[in-house]
Formats: structure tokens, C-alpha cells, sequence
């Protein structure tokens, strides 16, 4: 059994404690969730886990996972005291790693400390084909993301354009993924996951777009190298409570914290 703490308690940090309470996650313990008030969550009491917005309290529980679902801010105020605490780090808001210095930061604090920062597949796909083929020479990584316009209320596109008025496809960004990842927190992580397991932040291109015709997240990838060549789409369900992520994202998360205590494991 191993201890988990749970950073975050929006959309995707719900799901995945409710999937290691239904026993999804497999030989999982949950131990505190870090919330950001504590007292908007006194109906959520448990005896078996501790809901705090004291992150000391947190890491007083000596998790062995801490599961990051709270966004970039929350990768660079807790990442390190995650792995200086003996804990392998799992990081949903991988966009903060475009942020060249904290991942070298991170990095180098797992390794020292003999921990793990593991970045699930989230909402994309093919990652463990990315990352197996970039050990050779890779020509070219592309992703096109499109989702639809009611996942982009209360983002940069809002300054950009009027959604409620828009008709055809909308392209708010075109460059490489460490911009994307910057300018979209919420909503292009897939790009920054892409570029670690494959070519890069700089090398990797990326297409945004805005779609009034579309009511799924599409990720378009395409990649092509000595290894040959990978072309996938993949459609996510939205969160009818936060249209900016899926549910793949907290399964995702899931699946992987199964798979660390799990002896028969799918998908390396």
C-alpha cells in the first residue's frame, strides 16, 4: 500500500479521489488533499484522510506519491518540497515545465533525492511512442489542438475574439510549444507532454484552435523519424463542470498511480 496526497480539488483533483476511494487506483492509501480553504470543504470530513490548506499538514502524512492537479503555480510552490519530503512527484499541469529552470530545478531535486517526477498521459495519446522513438533521430513532432468554444471562456482567446459570436474555426495560436504552453495553462498541457517525451519545447510545432463546430477536445499529432512515422487523433469528452479538461485526465492519473503498485503493467 502506498500513501498519497492530493494537491488540488478542482475537477480533475475530485475525480481521482473518488476513483482511489472506489478502489480504481489499486493498492493506494489517500492520505490529505491541499485545498486552498479548508473550510469550504467541512462537508468532505473524513477520518480516513485529511483535507487541508496547510501544505506542513500535507507532507506530515509522509505521502509516498504527491499528485499535482491544481495548475502551474502549484508545480513551483510544492514540486520541490514534494521530492525534498521523499515523495515521487506526479505532475498534471506539465505546462509549467516550459519554465526551462524549474525543470532543471525539479529535476535535479529527484534525482538527488533518488525520487521520481512522472508525467501521466493525461489527455493525449501515444506518448510511450513519442518518447521510444525520439532514443533516435526524429525529424518532426506537430500537434493541432481544437476544442470547442465553450472551453475557452475565461482564457486569453476571450481578449482575442468574441466567442459568443463566432461561426467558423478560429486559429488563436500558431508557434512552438513552449508559447503554447505559457499563454494556455489550462488548456494545452498536451503540447508541453508532447515536447518532453519527444523533439523538445522549441522544436515541437503546435496549432490552436477554436471550433464552434466540434463538442469534443481533438488533438491532432503527427511525428515522423527513424523510427517511421505516427499519425493519431483523439477525441476527450469535456467535464461537463470544467469544459477546459476531460475525464482521460483524472483516468489517466489513475491508471498510473495502479500501475506503481500493480506487479502486471500496460503501457511503458
Amino acid at each position: 500500500m502506498r500513501k498519497v496526497g492530493i494537491i488540488g480539488y478542482g475537477t480533475i483533483g475530485e475525480d481521482v479521489v473518488r476513483s482511489i476511494l472506489q478502489g480504481e487506483a489499486g493498492l493506494i492509501q489517500l492520505t490529505a488533499i491541499l485545498v486552498r480553504d479548508k473550510s469550504k470543504f467541512d462537508g468532505l470530513r473524513s477520518e480516513a484522510y485529511v483535507i487541508t490548506d496547510n501544505e506542513d499538514e500535507l507532507f506530515n502524512q509522509s505521502p509516498d506519491i504527491v499528485v499535482e492537479c491544481a495548475g502551474h503555480e502549484a508545480v513551483r510552490k510544492y514540486g520541490e518540497k514534494a521530492l525534498l519530503h521523499g515523495a515521487d512527484l506526479l505532475v498534471v499541469s506539465v505546462g509549467a515545465f516550459a519554465d526551462e529552470a524549474l525543470l532543471q530545478l525539479l529535476k535535479g531535486t529527484a534525482a538527488r533525492c533518488g525520487r521520481k517526477i512522472i508525467i501521466p498521459s493525461a489527455a493525449i495519446g501515444g506518448l510511450d511512442r513519442i518518447a521510444a522513438g525520439s532514443l533516435g533521430p526524429m525529424e518532426e513532432v506537430t500537434l493541432i489542438t481544437r476544442k470547442p468554444t465553450k472551453a475557452w471562456y475565461g482564457t486569453l482567446v476571450e481578449r482575442q475574439i468574441n466567442l459568443d459570436e463566432l461561426t467558423e474555426p478560429y486559429c488563436a495560436f500558431e508557434g512552438v510549444a513552449r508559447d503554447s504552453a505559457r499563454l494556455f495553462p489550462e488548456s494545452v498541457n498536451v503540447s508541453a507532454a508532447l515536447s518532453l517525451a519527444g523533439v523538445g519545447f522549441d522544436q515541437t510545432k503546435v496549432k490552436v484552435y477554436v471550433d464552434p463546430h466540434i463538442s469534443h477536445n481533438t488533438h491532432e499529432i503527427e511525428a515522423r523519424g527513424k523510427f517511421g512515422q505516427i499519425r493519431l487523433q483523439i477525441q476527450n469528452t469535456p467535464s461537463s463542470r470544467n469544459p477546459k479538461t476531460g475525464y482521460i485526465v483524472a483516468m489517466s492519473v489513475t491508471k498510473t498511480l495502479r500501475d506503481m503498485t500493480s506487479s502486471f503493467v500496460i503501457g511503458i
